[in-house]
């Protein structure tokens, strides 16, 4: 046996003994918000137990709260707790999108202090990136932050701002030169949601929750030494973050951005019969076949980006996993109502919900268009 094998084992013992009953499928997740208080005793056992073994955030180094996993330990862990259905004990903006930014380019001092306390499960984080008019354009945005000595005074706005009531600390692109032209201008700062000049307004979507927020700045602060990068070079950070955001190694390894097919299948048998030991319906079987194949191949996808990446998230390729992925979700959603017949839209029904909440996957997170963009110019090298 190898040294992996031996952690597999140990592993999947550890998880049997300390893995409750009550984490184990759909349920809450922490994501460290202190604005939001988990009951549920089996999680917050869960998140304790996890914490304490450094696996909140297994490949984090230990000094920053994790336990320093390689990537081959971190995926046999992933593929373990999978085997139990169990879920994560902190899953969170800070987990997946800030953290592994700042571990690229954070200050040692900035590690220590906004890393262990995403492991510790502490704090939530929201994204400051799009405004009222710099979505795709995203290098146009106008939120200013303006230099007093050791800190910055920020004005402006940003939307579709993702737990934004929920959340305690704010990773933001602002433009601290106002003469540069577009991204050469742009900052990536952190600051506090709970100071005077932050105002959080809801916005409530098609599916009729309030995800999305509007945040407005009237002279908010954030400290110079919350600057990530260089001054005026944002938008290397920003651009780094969008991809751990896409295709992180969690997603890549879980498959994240699928979604499982075998629920349609017995779904789709109760719906239509079984004739000759196949669905019933030759065409809806037809278009269930052709979704079953896509969302393996790409699966597949992910696990090869992750035998052939260095245990961090890949660079422009992610882009490709957000387009299909994006796409293969609306799928999955678009089948699931049309099996149900007349029945499918009816007001309220979780299903409904999440069929209108999937109509986004294709713009949030970076258009669907803009990605292909990307994967134009970055992955295949063709002209502007």
């Amino acid at each position: 046996m190898t040294a992996l094998d031996d952690f597999r084992l140990e592993t999947r013992a550890w998880l049997a003994a300390n893995c409750p009953a009550g984490a184990r499928g759909p349920g809450p997740v922490s994501n460290g918000s202190t604005k939001i208080r988990i009951t549920d005793r089996d999680t917050l056992l869960w998140l304790d137990r996890m914490r304490e073994r450094g696996w909140t955030v297994p490949n984090w180094p230990k000094a920053y709260g994790g336990s320093g996993l390689t990537k081959e330990q971190y995926v046999v862990l992933l593929e373990e707790m999978r085997a139990i259905k169990a879920r994560p004990a902190l899953s969170s903006f800070g987990t997946s999108m800030i953290g592994p930014t700042l571990l690229e380019f954070g200050t040692e001092a900035q590690k220590l202090t906004h890393l262990t306390r995403i492991a510790r499960a502490e704090v939530e984080w929201c994204q400051g990136y799009s405004e009222p008019g710099s979505g795709s354009d995203l290098a146009s945005l106008r939120t200013r932050a303006d230099d007093q000595g050791d800190h910055f005074i920020i004005n402006g706005s940003k939307i579709w701002t993702s737990g934004a009531h929920h959340a305690d600390w704010m990773f933001c692109l602002v433009r601290t030169d106002h003469n540069a032209e577009k991204q050469k201008g742009i900052s990536f700062v952190l600051l506090p949601m709970n100071q005077p000049g932050v105002t959080v307004k809801p916005i409530r979507i098609l599916s009729g929750e309030s995800t999305f927020n509007q945040v407005f700045f009237d002279n908010a602060t954030a400290s110079k030494t919350d600057l990530v990068g260089r001054l005026n070079d944002g938008w290397t950070v920003g651009k780094r973050l969008l991809q751990h955001e896409r295709s992180g190694m969690e997603s890549l390894v879980s498959g994240g951005a699928g979604t499982e097919s075998d629920s349609l299948v017995n779904e789709a048998r109760k719906s239509f019969g079984v004739a000759e030991g196949r669905i019933a319906d030759a065409a809806f079987r037809e278009r269930l076949l052709k979704y079953e194949i896509h969302n393996r191949a790409f699966r597949l996808s992910q696990r090869r980006a992750v035998q052939e990446s260095d245990g961090g998230t890949p660079g422009a390729v992610t882009s490709i996993f957000k387009v299909v992925g994006s796409e293969l979700q609306q799928t999955h959603h678009d089948l699931q109502l049309e099996m149900r017949g007349p029945l499918a839209y009816v007001p309220g029904d979780p299903d409904v919900k999440q069929w209108l909440f999937h109509r986004a996957a294709t713009i949030y997170s970076g258009s669907n268009e803009v990605q292909r963009n990307i994967l134009a110019k970055r992955v295949l090298g063709l002209p502007d």
